[in-house]
């Protein structure tokens, strides 16, 4: 188990299904694809295959929800987002960036928190691929950060100056939502 739970979370065995959009008809991987936009020099649109072949990656991390409930000792398994990102010339002026779902759900996350080293777009968990009700074929996984920073079915990420709120965040969740500070909600 995790060497330390955040404050007001507890684990719990099961992975449960939360979402604030329909999960998409189709998640089959090879019609998928990742738009890098915004304060870029030049948008990249990534394929699957793109994607696949970056460096992979395996972290052990939790999944903590706003809910106060963590599913603890993951295995994630995808591309750190840093190295995602590698492949556009980001303008200095991008300090955020919103995360794009294919249904229209926003998330919108510091660039630092973004570019963290166990900060990755995830395919599987486990040792098998992430179910397409928890995001597959492509879920970010912020493991410092509440759920709803880890966007399911991500689309694009869109780079940004300043701080713009997503969906959650519309709704009074925090906008950073860091699980170790407990900022569930704006004050």
């Amino acid at each position: 188990m995790s060497q330390k739970m955040p404050p007001g979370q507890q684990a719990v065995a099961r992975w449960p299904v939360r979402t604030a959009e329909q999960m998409p008809k189709d998640t089959t991987p090879e019609h998928w694809t990742l738009k890098i936009s915004g304060l870029v020099d030049e948008e990249v649109m990534l394929s699957w295959v793109q994607i696949q072949a970056l460096k992979v990656v395996e972290l052990k991390r939790d999944f903590h929800c706003v809910e106060t409930w963590s599913v603890v000792d993951n295995i994630w398994k995808g591309v750190l987002v840093r190295d995602v990102l590698a492949k556009v010339a980001i303008k200095p002026q991008a300090d955020f960036a919103m995360i794009h779902s294919w249904g229209g759900y926003t998330s919108d996350i510091d660039l630092n928190a973004l570019m963290a080293d166990d900060t990755m777009l995830a395919w599987e968990r486990n040792g098998k691929p992430i179910p397409p009700e928890h995001g597959y074929p492509l879920r970010l996984i912020v493991p410092d950060r509440y759920a709803y920073k880890s966007v399911k079915w991500v689309v694009e990420i869109e780079l940004m100056q300043g701080d713009r709120p997503g969906y959650w965040e519309e709704r009074g969740y925090h906008r950073r939502a860091d699980v170790w500070k407990a900022e569930r909600f704006q004050d």
